[in-house]
């Protein structure tokens, strides 16, 4: 059992104050896009901040059917090269336990990019937060919890492909846990975010990758994405597993909750797959 790791500090302890924080949020969202979704991308800020723009990434595959969930977020404390997987066992928090599908975390670990790290995860937030609004909208679906170290060139084109490869017989969601810009003035960190939102309303990973290795975090932590690596092994993977374009459902950043008005920390939403209609793009400013 990985006990969890931030529960009454980055989302309440409580079960019932959790699932109406979390479904309050869910029940804001205005709209979800039609098609097939084959991943998606969420942030994993505390809930009060970001939870309003997961909230959109989550209702894009509420009710689906899917047979895994793999969880890619980043090490934020730990510091190993590759990437981190928790093979088997069960992640604990307030709405109860989600099981680790242990035939497809076997047929990850066979890759020689990813590995057994429990120390990684001990701590991690990155895939907790997304467990939460798991747990609301995909509750009996099991999940692969992995972690990228080092942000390698090699590494993150090496977990796409493992992915892709590892989950080809399968119905799986991927999703990519990051957050965007950090500690920029809004205005600046809005220009700084649009550069990932564009690559991923493109489907553009390796243009993404291009631009994270040009702006890698700064001794203040500003950068084109804190998981930029783990965004674009994302990316690679659906597309290897048939997904054609993304959808850019939400933006926002730290400062538009109340008292939050100085350095931000960007969020963004989106969904990969094979879409109906024209995406929209919620909370983006024109310009």
């Amino acid at each position: 059992m990985r006990a969890a790791a931030v529960p009454g500090s980055w989302y309440p302890g409580d079960e019932q104050m959790l699932c109406r924080a979390v479904d309050e949020h869910l029940a804001s969202v205005e709209d979800a896009p039609r098609g097939d979704v084959a991943g998606f991308v969420a942030p994993h800020a505390g809930l009060v901040y970001s939870g309003a723009v997961a909230a959109y990434a989550y209702q894009a595959v509420a009710g689906r059917a899917y047979d895994v969930v793999v969880l890619v977020g980043l090490s934020h404390h730990v510091e190993f090269e590759g990437v981190a997987i928790y093979p088997r066992g069960w992640f604990d928090t307030p709405l109860g336990d989600v099981p680790v599908s242990t035939d497809i975390a076997d047929r990850l670990l066979a890759r020689p990019c990813v590995r057994t790290h429990p120390t990684a995860h001990v701590g991690e937030h990155s895939l907790e937060m997304q467990l939460l609004f798991l747990q609301r909208v995909l509750p009996s679906v099991p999940v692969v919890p992995l972690l990228l170290g080092a942000h390698k060139r090699e590494v993150i084109l090496a977990l796409g492909d493992a992915l892709a490869e590892a989950l080809a017989d399968v119905t799986p969601l991927i999703a990519a846990s990051t957050d965007l810009s950090h500690y920029l003035p809004a205005c600046q960190a809005e220009i700084r975010d649009r550069i990932v939102s564009d690559h991923v309303a493109r489907f553009d990973a390796e243009g993404l990758l291009a631009e994270y290795e040009r702006y890698p975090a700064d001794r203040r932590g500003r950068c084109v994405a804190c998981g930029g690596g783990v965004l674009v092994a994302v990316m690679r993977a659906v597309a290897r597993l048939g997904a054609k374009e993304a959808w850019v459902l939400r933006y926002a950043d730290s400062c538009d909750v109340p008292g939050e008005k100085g350095a931000v920390v960007g969020y963004l939403a989106a969904a990969l797959g094979r879409f109906v209609g024209t995406p929209r793009v919620s909370g983006q400013t024109e310009g």
